[in-house]
């Protein structure tokens, strides 16, 4: 069930990644990138993709964007 958008993911675009069932690892690369592209900084990508993997990961603990917010966080 999709939410109310989240500040650091307005368009509800790694929320709605989270909703799609069986999602490849590629297409959630190309979600994240996306979404991405709307952050200037990137410590400000950094410090939302961590804050995104805190409310998404403990409920998707085997979902591929996981990873990719956790490269992210690096």
């Amino acid at each position: 069930m999709r939410t109310p958008p989240l500040a650091d993911d307005p368009r509800g675009l790694i929320q709605d990644a989270y909703l799609i069932p069986d999602i490849p690892a590629p297409e959630c690369r190309s979600i994240f990138l996306d979404w991405a592209m709307e952050l200037r900084e990137p410590a400000e990508l950094r410090k939302a993709a961590a804050r995104l993997l805190q409310i998404f990961e403990p409920e998707n603990q085997a979902h591929p964007m996981n990873d990719i917010l956790k490269e992210a966080c690096i």
